[in-house]
């Protein structure tokens, strides 16, 4: 194994146990028992198959937000609009859901894919603005997420219902959710989205390291005059890593709409399920399996905080420092790498 990829496992572990270890002396600092709190963490995300299932339907979406942010840094983009593609993504997949009246063969991949192609929209525009007008790509996503929100909001209230802060249901023929997986894990909200999360981190990992697809996108995203020197389209590579970003986010929304909801509500906020996946991405190191990997992680802790107040009255809000924590100690990372390479030479 070389000396890069070891750090690049090595960095992330080391940022998640000194963010736990800061944790706990943050507890202490407060007069709470860290070994209580963090027992009652692990027994809310996997102390029976009811919690085992919300973890897992929690993971779902972090896995894919995680994968937008991540196939945007892989590029040399930073997508800070997986949020409004969330949102936009669980819009459509809703509209499909409750619109048309098809045979669950066909509606329910009809509806997830029309999620994508929203979310894949969404990152078409800032995709489009950064390749012709050199826009920020930040500045423009930041603000299409406003836009996806509000804008939802309006589209419940005045298209999909009637004058309601919430849509119908969907059809069942548009649903993830399995009653077969409600039994199995003690009726959680447990989905068969997690299937398809995974095999889009498949999809993520064959299409950035093994086509030559992945291999221009990486290259644009390095050096975008020495790719346009080499013959490569750097505008249309641009607009397709954040269309495919932007894809996968919109395949978060739809995991919320047909599998945990089964509907929209007009929200006064955001789902937080896209920034949640930048720092997803940062810990994964922006590979696939280092998504999964942080996914979980993540969604264990958001799941199991839900436990911490009950069991051992530590406030839930304490994983939200935990984990900007966490975020700190990975954005550091070359501080981490320094004092490894040190150690390392210490070794010789």
């Amino acid at each position: 194994m070389t000396s890069n990829k070891m750090f690049n496992i090595l960095v992330p572990v080391i940022s998640v146990l000194i963010g736990l270890l800061s944790g706990a002396v943050i507890m202490l600092g407060f007069g709470y028992n860290p070994i209580e709190g963090y027992a009652a963490l692990w027994e809310g995300a996997f102390g029976d198959m009811y919690f085992v299932g919300e973890t897992v339907r929690q993971v779902t979406p972090y896995i894919l937000t995680g994968l937008a942010v991540a196939f945007a840094f892989r590029t040399g983009l930073f997508n800070i609009g997986a949020e409004g593609q969330v949102i936009v993504g669980w819009l459509a997949a809703i509209w499909v859901g409750i619109t048309f009246d098809f045979p669950m063969y066909i509606h329910l991949p009809f509806a997830v894919i029309v999620a994508a192609l929203a979310g894949a929209i969404w990152g078409f525009i800032p995709g489009l603005l950064k390749a012709r007008l050199g826009v920020h790509e930040v500045i423009v996503t930041i603000m299409l997420n406003y836009v996806a929100l509000y804008s939802s909001n309006a589209l419940i209230r005045s298209v999909l219902s009637d004058n309601q802060d919430k849509t119908d249901k969907i059809a069942a023929t548009a649903s993830l959710s399995s009653e077969w997986l409600q039994n199995l894990t003690f009726f959680s909200r447990m989905h068969y989205g997690i299937l398809i999360a995974l095999f889009a981190a498949i999809i993520m990992w064959f299409l950035i390291e093994r086509t030559s697809i992945g291999y221009e996108l990486k290259s644009v995203g390095y050096n975008q005059h020495a790719s346009k020197y080499a013959g490569m389209n750097v505008q249309r590579n641009i607009i397709l890593a954040m269309v495919i970003s932007g894809a996968f986010a919109g395949l978060a929304g739809a995991m919320e709409g047909l599998g945990t909801y089964g509907n929209m509500s007009v929200s006064s906020g955001f789902t937080n399920l896209g920034f949640d996946g930048i720092a997803v991405a940062l810990l994964g190191a922006n590979t696939a399996i280092g998504v999964i990997l942080a996914a979980f992680l993540f969604g264990a802790l958001k799941v199991g905080a839900l436990n911490m107040p009950t069991e051992a009255g530590v406030p839930n809000e304490l994983v939200d420092i935990i984990i900007a924590l966490i975020i700190f100690f990975v954005a550091s990372s070359y501080i981490i790498r320094w004092v490894l390479l040190r150690l390392k030479k210490g070794e010789k």
